[in-house]
C-alpha cells in the first residue's frame, strides 16, 4: 500500500490500481499550499470544514475494483462531545495484510474500544498542531499508546503565516516527544517497504512556499517557548 502526503490532513493511498484521497482542501484554505487537483476512485472526508471537504476537487474515475474495506469510527472534533466544533469521522482503510489509520481533525480522547480498534495498524495519520485538534502533548501519547508500524503526523502550523495562529504547533512540537523519528524528504511511503523509524515525516506534495525544517521549527516551537 502506498500512502502519499498531499498536504494538511490530505492524503492519497494506493494499492492494486485503485485509489482513494481523504481529507481535501478547499482552494486558498492552506498557507503554502497549491489547490487539490487530483484523480482517483473514490474520496472520503472526516468532517465538513473547508480544510477537509472539498470532494469536487477530486475527479473520480473508474477502474478496478476496490482492494479496500473501509471502517469507520464515530468520534468529536472537540472535547466537548462535538458540542464546540462538531464531530468527526476516523477511517481505517484496510486489504487483506494492511491496516491504515486517518484520524481526520479527532480532538477527544479515544473510549478503550475505540483504541482497540486502532492498536497497531501499519499507518497511523494523525493531526498534531492543537487549537482544532489533539495538541503535540495528547499526539504523542496517543502515538506511543496505538503502537502502530508508522505514524504520519498531519495537520501542524508549517509555515510561519499558517492560519494567523502563532499557538497552532509545528511538527517539531510533536516529535521532541518521541524517539524514532525521521524526517524523509519524499512525499510517500510504500508500506510494502522498511524504514528506519516508526514516526515518519512527510513533506507535502503540493507545497508552493519554503516549509520550515525541523531546525527552523525548533527556534519558534511553542514548547521551548514556554520553558
Amino acid at each position: 500500500m502506498k500512502i502519499t502526503w498531499i498536504g494538511h490532513s490530505c492524503f492519497k493511498i494506493e494499492e492494486g490500481g485503485y485509489s482513494i484521497i481523504i481529507d481535501p482542501y478547499q482552494d486558498d484554505c492552506i498557507p503554502g499550499l497549491a489547490p487539490v487537483r487530483e484523480k482517483a476512485n473514490e474520496v472520503l472526508k472526516s468532517h465538513e470544514h473547508d480544510d477537509h471537504n472539498a470532494v469536487d476537487n477530486v475527479e473520480i474515475v473508474k477502474t478496478v475494483a476496490s482492494p479496500f474495506k473501509i471502517t469507520t469510527i464515530d468520534t468529536f472534533h472537540d472535547e466537548k462531545n462535538g458540542t464546540e466544533r462538531g464531530k468527526n469521522k476516523i477511517h481505517i482503510i484496510e486489504t487483506k495484510n494492511q491496516r491504515v489509520a486517518h484520524l481526520g481533525d479527532l480532538g477527544c480522547e479515544l473510549t478503550d474500544e475505540q483504541m482497540g480498534q486502532l492498536y497497531q495498524v501499519d499507518a497511523l495519520l494523525i493531526p498534531v498542531g492543537g487549537v482544532y485538534t489533539l495538541d503535540a502533548a495528547q499526539a504523542a501519547q496517543l502515538t506511543v499508546d496505538l503502537d502502530a508500524r508508522h505514524t504520519i503526523p498531519m495537520h501542524y502550523k508549517s509555515v510561519e503565516s499558517e492560519f494567523d495562529l502563532p499557538e497552532l504547533g509545528t511538527v517539531y512540537d510533536y516529535t521532541l516527544r518521541l524517539s524514532g523519528v525521521w524526517v524523509n524528504s519524499l512525499n510517500t511511503l510504500d508500506l510494502d517497504e522498511n524504514y528506519p523509524a516508526k514516526v515518519v515525516v512527510l513533506q507535502p506534495q503540493n507545497m508552493t512556499k519554503k516549509f520550515m525544517s525541523i531546525g527552523e521549527m525548533e527556534k519558534m516551537s511553542n514548547t521551548k517557548n514556554a520553558k
